[in-house]
């Protein structure tokens, strides 16, 4: 594998189980990766908890008493099982096994490998940017159900302000220092801050817009938010 050639992408569970899985977007997201395999492109994909990660942890706090690490490791577990789909999705094309350490990129001639979240502590923004540095990648594109970074939340604040681009250390104070499980953050605290450290972007996209996302890969311009 020709690591310079690898594009990191966080995929937010929020595109892949909105509310129910969402086949539509899974087949058209595969088929535009594909076409950039094409063109001589790779990738690794790390899959987020969405919707389903909070309602098994919102479950769970009905029953017992759960540890942050044992809602965590039932988030871990639903972004691995969101990888497992995506990655079986993609067929032939994506290696044989989801990467359950970033630390560890296998070397592979296949052009897709899947990964999800890491251990607790954190979300698999993490293994994002853990994924980024084991590679080699100064840029991570983070997928999300939303078009900017914004100052607080857009959807109960129609005020909110949207930035194009935002320093990490700007960023960092929009968002929480601690990361719980569950937290709705554009990109969590803990993976903000060894972002910061290795000097590696992350770049905001809409997914739900792929239109959108394909400018970004054609070096056109895009809408969206680069941080760092």
């Amino acid at each position: 594998m020709d690591r310079k050639e690898t594009i990191v992408i966080s995929l937010g569970g929020s595109l892949i189980v909105p509310n129910e899985i969402d086949s539509d977007f899974v087949l058209e997201f595969v088929s535009l990766i594909k076409d950039y395999v094409n063109k001589g492109f790779k990738f690794i994909i790390i899959t987020g908890g969405g919707k389903i990660c909070r309602k098994y942890n919102e479950s769970l706090k009905k029953i017992t008493n759960p540890s942050k690490d044992n809602l965590d490791w039932m988030g871990i577990a639903t972004t691995r099982l969101n990888s497992e789909f995506v990655r079986i999705a993609f067929g032939d094309l994506a290696y044989e096994k989801v990467v359950l350490d970033p630390d560890i990129i296998p070397i592979t001639d296949k052009p897709v490998i899947l990964s999800a979240g890491w251990k607790p502590g954190n979300s698999s923004d993490l293994a994002t940017v853990y994924a980024s540095h084991s590679v080699g990648a100064k840029i991570a594109i983070n997928m999300s159900n939303t078009d900017y970074v914004y100052d607080k939340d857009p959807i109960t604040n129609p005020d909110a302000k949207k930035f194009e681009t935002i320093s990490w250390d700007e960023y960092l104070k929009l968002v929480p220092e601690s990361w719980n499980p569950g937290l709705s953050s554009p990109f969590d605290p803990i993976a903000s801050r060894y972002a910061q450290e290795q000097n590696i972007q992350v770049v905001f996209v809409n997914g739900k817009n792929l239109e959108n996302f394909k400018k970004y890969l054609n070096g056109e311009k895009f809408e969206g938010t680069i941080i760092g």
